[in-house]
């Protein structure tokens, strides 16, 4: 499961860089057909919201010590 760095909408520019993105998307979304096929219709506006976030935020890293953690845990 993919976590994106959600921290960043905290700063105006990464916001308005996340909001540009995912407007374009949107605008594309527009054109769909919902009627016709409204699962089809909510993938695509999942997925252009991961990739809107993915691109302009990116994507949340764990810490290092938490890994560490996980890693020693296994070995127990």
């Amino acid at each position: 499961m993919e976590r994106f760095n959600l921290t960043k909408l905290s700063e105006f520019e990464n916001r308005k860089q996340y909001h540009i993105k995912i407007s374009n998307r949107f605008a594309n979304v527009q054109n769909l057909h919902v009627n016709k096929d409204i699962n089809r219709a909510w993938e695509t506006i999942q997925e252009n919201i991961k990739i809107s976030a993915k691109e302009s935020l990116g994507l949340y890293e764990l810490k290092q010590c938490i890994t560490w953690l996980v890693n020693n845990v296994h070995d127990f």
